[in-house]
């Protein structure tokens, strides 16, 4: 393949563009064809991928995204180290619309996503830490400016539907900070690709269970998200300038040794 790209960033809720002036890369995997053809181009002197994770037009809802699709896809082109913003629900008053955070945990109650590339064999994926802490650094000190918020934890749920009161209020109750509908599988996936992987998180809206009224709605997630676009595009391109080797991370090196039963392109 002639396009290569070392940076990934995948495009959550409303964010369908990155790149200007892109080659367009139509690739097929053994998964079937990932949300779009990919964007390649140059950004801060690296080479980056861009993919819109709901399609162009938002084609996919979250349960219907092919997530197995867009990792091998990426990786396909050299890509090692990704970057994956997302729209997220606020579950505690310690953050608020327009907050953008960095998680350092993830909590999946997903339940019809097919999970993983292992299909045969004894191949078990160190998944104690979800996200790569080189990514995490590099994400937060670039959005120092802007008081990106360091830590917190993720609970990603099947959707497309929102939370009920009940539910949100029980997510509080474990102490998670933020829920979400498509960080579960994209990030053991991008681990079993043996990929560095970073969700950085835009605070659209607080959830049912934490706010009275009728709860959440799609309109005030998708404003709020195009309302801080070039926000994060600008962080965006930060990170990228500033992302580290990612040579002899554990993200790669956990699998030196390991006899793996799916491929790695």
């Amino acid at each position: 393949m002639s396009a290569r790209a070392d940076v990934a960033v995948i495009g959550g809720t409303g964010f369908y563009s990155f790149l200007d002036d892109p080659e367009e890369v139509v690739v097929e995997t053994p998964y079937g064809a990932p949300s779009s053809p990919l964007a390649v181009g140059t950004v801060a002197g690296r080479r980056v991928a861009f993919l819109p994770r709901h399609g162009a037009d938002h084609a996919y809802p979250p349960h219907a995204i092919n997530y197995r699709a867009n990792a091998w896809a990426l990786r396909s082109l050299g890509v090692r180290q990704v970057l994956a913003p997302c729209a997220v629900g606020g579950l505690r008053e310690t953050v608020a619309p327009g907050d953008v955070v960095v998680p350092d945990q993830l909590v999946d109650r997903t339940h019809r996503r097919i999970g993983s590339f292992v299909e045969t064999g004894a191949v078990h994926l160190p998944f104690a830490d979800p996200y790569c802490p080189r990514l995490r650094r590099a994400v937060v000190g670039a959005g120092a400016a802007m008081d990106v918020r360091d830590g917190g934890t993720m609970v990603v749920v099947e959707g497309p539907r929102f939370s009920t009161r009940a539910e949100s209020q029980h997510y509080a109750a474990q102490g998670w900070d933020l829920i979400n509908m498509t960080g579960a599988p994209e990030a053991a996936l991008a681990r079993e690709m043996r990929q560095c992987y970073s969700a950085i998180a835009l605070v659209t809206d607080m959830d049912a269970g934490v706010e009275h009224g009728a709860g959440v709605g799609q309109e005030e997630v998708f404003a709020l998200f195009r309302d801080n676009l070039e926000r994060l595009k600008g962080l965006l391109t930060d990170v990228v300038a500033a992302l580290p080797d990612p040579d002899g991370c554990g993200c790669s090196t956990w699998a030196d040794g390991v006899e793996l039963t799916h491929e790695v392109p």
